[in-house]
C-alpha cells in the first residue's frame, strides 16, 4: 500500500449526493481481484455513452462530454470532491480500488457510507469528512477556478485552499499511522515478524507437541 503524507492535488468536483458503489465501479467489472486495472472503468456508466464490459478497448469508446471526469480541465485530478453519503450501496472493495487506480488519493465529502469509508483506509485512499458548509465552499471555488488545487497534510490533519484557508479533519491515530507508513492489515502483521518468530520459537521449546 502506498504511504500518504502530503498532497498538492488538482480537485475534481463530482456534484452528486448518494453516489453508490455500483456507480463507482459497475458489477460486471467485479470478476477480477487483482486490485489494479479498474481505473479505466471508474464511473463507467456515467463516463461513457455505451455499455461497458470487461475486456473492452476503452480507448475506442465514446466518452460522455457532460460528465465531469471527462472535462479536460480535470485531467490528472487526485482529489475527488463529493456530496453526502458517498460510497453507499454494496460493500465491494473494488470501489476504492477503482478510485485509487484512476489516480485519486483523497475523497472529500460531508459524509460517507461506513463500509466504503473503512475500505478506503485499507487501500491507501484518504477519505476526509468536512462540514457541508466547507464542502459547499470548495465546490464553488473549484468550479470557478480552473487548475484549483488543495494541499492535504495528513500529519497536521488539514486541508488548505489556494488562498491559505485551512480546514481541520478528524482521523483515528491507528488509521493515521497506517496511512503515513503505507501499512495495510498484512503490513501491520509483518511489522511484528520478529516478535511472531520469537513467540514461535518459545512455543516450540516449551510445548513441542503442539507443533508436531
Amino acid at each position: 500500500m502506498k504511504a500518504f503524507t502530503t498532497l498538492n492535488g488538482l480537485v475534481c468536483p463530482l456534484d452528486r449526493a448518494n453516489v453508490d458503489t455500483d456507480a463507482i465501479i459497475p458489477k460486471q467489472f467485479l470478476k477480477s481481484i487483482k486490485r489494479s486495472g479498474f481505473g479505466p472503468n471508474l464511473f463507467d456508466e456515467w463516463r461513457y455513452l455505451d455499455h461497458g464490459e470487461p475486456g473492452m478497448d476503452n480507448s475506442a469508446r465514446q466518452l460522455n462530454p457532460d460528465f465531469v471526469l471527462n472535462y479536460p480541465r480535470y485531467a490528472g485530478a487526485q482529489v475527488l470532491l463529493a456530496r453526502e453519503n458517498f460510497g453507499c450501496g454494496s460493500s465491494r472493495e473494488h470501489a476504492p480500488w477503482a478510485l485509487e487506480d484512476y489516480g485519486f488519493r483523497v475523497v472529500i465529502a460531508p459524509s460517507f457510507a461506513d463500509i466504503f469509508f473503512n475500505n478506503c483506509y485499507k487501500n491507501g485512499l484518504l477519505p476526509i469528512v468536512l462540514p457541508a458548509e466547507a464542502v459547499d465552499q470548495l465546490f464553488k471555488e473549484s468550479q470557478a477556478t480552473e487548475g484549483y488545487r488543495l494541499d492535504i497534510d495528513l500529519a497536521a490533519q488539514t486541508v488548505t485552499t489556494p488562498s491559505g484557508q485551512s480546514f481541520a479533519f478528524d482521523i483515528t491515530e491507528h488509521r493515521k499511522h497506517c496511512l503515513l507508513n503505507g501499512l495495510d492489515e498484512i503490513g501491520l502483521t509483518l511489522a511484528q515478524a520478529d516478535k511472531i518468530r520469537a513467540y514461535e520459537e518459545k512455543l516450540k521449546a516449551e510445548k513441542p507437541w503442539l507443533l508436531a
